[in-house]
């Protein structure tokens, strides 16, 4: 365990970090869901961190104090993009700190370290904004400093801080809309969690790999793609150019409180605002309609290094051109409720599938959002419950630019049964007809435990029994899962049915389910019996009969 750590010990934090957000970049990347990226998130944090690396490599001593100078000198030259500066700006306030250190850190320092680099960050932006990775390095500073009296060795101190990053992450949809409404987390604080991650990493001598990036309860397809950048307008990007550069060899007669007024000037000029630094150098990043102006204030202070103009409206005008490019005529979006049930779905082609079923109905704007991100014309959607069927009928009038086929699928195996059915080659309507067609050959039930006590379908229904029902009806009960499957079986199987699949829930035991569909073989040999995870709540199975 460490109870401290020495400098070269910090090195290699530094050096892992970086190094497993370098292989995490691209999953970082796809979380960036804003209209035109300043590059992609994951590969400016990543090329911000490269660039320390570089100084830090570079660095033969190993001081505290020349190490983190490399390191925060390498970040701030390196830093590209909102979300690298803000980095940059985390790395120089954590420096800041661990720099006066003679021979050690311990957890305390470290916090304050942390504490430091939150302070440095927000001050770095001119209109901070929660929800984002300010929010996440904020509150992971703030519950460090409540723990570090409390954990004595790093390792502890690092669990508890990154359970406290990973909370703050799950919270930024809430905090900024645009992230609910694509249905991902702030990518900027998923990328700084990853470096975390990473020190730790260092420490306990884990090796680094692919950081699994589930920090909503959400299916993993609802992670941003940038899918709906099609429908946005161009007039929408109020500042279209997006400026960066660096000011070095500063005047002599250039103080701090010029660095100040400059950034005041570029705020009237646009917004996204960075202008940051000291009196050897200095990084400014704006979006703006007058970059000449940008330039024209920074020579006021010294050199201008490494310009860079992007033009946003022209990025923003490419990529619908992409878009539209691999436009198709068809797609498909099921709602369902389990991991494995979506994985079904995903391998039948479906483009989308949203979390729904029978205790979680969606609403039609949820099912217009999601179709929406679909890019096709025709997109065939499967309620899979018959209380979702009119909300996804209500969705058609909600939707923009894509015309909504609602197959009326009552349950999932009809919905399994419609993807099916989808031929690329044929026309929208033919794959509808053939799909609704197909909803006749498959039944389907459910078993699951009664909540309360009643008497209904000629049952006398005692809380906690095992029922056995199909879409309209209770056909069994039992005080066990198994009875109960085996009855509703005995109830639904027609000499027509060749197929009995058994998609098994999140409280059921893999083994169960193979031994329950073993059992099921021997009574039926005339059919084929398979079973599949399902992950579905609160039925312990779904069957399905073709």
């Amino acid at each position: 365990m460490h109870k401290t750590i020495n400098s070269t010990e910090l090195r290699k934090m530094i050096l892992v970090g970086a190094k497993q957000l370098e292989i995490n970049r691209a999953k970082v990347d796809a979380l960036n869901v804003f209209p035109v990226p300043d590059g992609d998130t994951g590969t400016n944090m990543s090329l911000t961190m490269q660039s320390a690396v570089r100084e830090l490599t570079a660095c033969t001593s190993n001081s505290f104090s020349e190490i983190c100078e490399s390191v925060s000198k390498g970040a701030l030259k390196g830093a590209r993009g909102n979300s690298g500066v803000i980095l940059s700006q985390i790395l120089r306030g954590l420096c800041s700190v661990l720099r006066s250190c003679a021979d050690s850190v311990d957890v305390k320092t470290f916090a304050k370290a942390l504490e430091s680099g939150t302070k440095v960050a927000y001050g770095a932006v001119s209109v901070p904004k929660e929800g984002t990775i300010l929010t996440v390095v904020r509150m992971m500073s703030e519950h460090a400093t409540k723990v570090a009296s409390k954990k004595k060795n790093f390792e502890e101190f690092f669990a508890e801080i990154i359970t406290a990053g990973d909370k703050a992450l799950a919270l930024t949809p809430e905090l900024l809309p645009v992230l609910k409404k694509a249905g991902v987390v702030d990518s900027g604080g998923v990328g700084l969690m990853t470096i975390v991650k990473g020190f730790a990493s260092a420490l306990t001598g884990e090796e680094v790999t692919e950081v699994a990036m589930d920090t909503q309860e959400q299916p993993s397809e609802d992670f941003g793609d940038n899918s709906d950048i099609i429908n946005l307008d161009l007039g929408e990007i109020q500042f279209a150019y997006c400026t960066e550069f660096f000011i070095i060899n500063l005047k002599k007669s250039t103080t701090l409180s010029d660095i100040d007024r400059l950034r005041e000037r570029l705020m009237k000029l646009g917004d996204s605002v960075i202008c940051i630094g000291d009196l050897e150098l200095v990084k400014v990043h704006v979006h703006t309609n007058q970059p000449g102006k940008a330039l024209t204030y920074a020579l006021e202070l010294g050199e201008l290094d490494r310009p860079k103009i992007e033009n946003m409206l022209e990025q923003n005008r490419q990529l619908r051109a992409r878009l539209e490019a691999e436009k198709k005529e068809m797609g498909m979006l099921a709602i369902c409720a389990g991991r494995g049930l979506s994985e079904i779905f995903t391998d039948l082609s479906v483009d989308r599938v949203i979390e729904g079923g029978q205790t979680m109905n969606p609403s039609a704007s949820d099912i217009a959002t999601a179709a929406q991100k679909i890019n096709a014309e025709h997109i065939f959607v499967f309620p899979n419950n018959k209380n979702i069927i009119l909300a996804a009928e209500q969705a058609k009038n909600l939707v923009e630019n894509r015309i909504i086929h609602v197959i009326p699928t009552k349950n999932v195996p009809q919905g399994f049964a419609a993807a099916l059915e989808f031929n690329p080659e044929a026309s929208a309507e033919e794959n509808k007809t053939n799909m609704i067609h197909a909803l006749d050959n498959v039944k389907a039930g459910q078993v699951t435990h009664a909540v309360r006590n009643t008497s209904l379908n000629g049952f006398s229904i005692k809380e906690g029994d095992i029922i056995g029902l199909d879409d309209k009806k209770i056909l069994a009960k039992s005080r066990n899962v198994e009875d109960t499957v085996l009855k509703l079986i005995a109830h639904m199987k027609e000499e027509s049915h060749q197929v009995i699949t058994l998609y098994y829930g999140e409280d059921v035991k893999e083994e169960d389910a193979g031994n329950l569909c073993a059992k099921i073989a021997e009574l039926y040999p005339d059919c084929d019996v398979d079973y599949h995870s399902g992950g579905q709540p609160v039925y312990y199975y779904v069957l399905s009969f073709e």
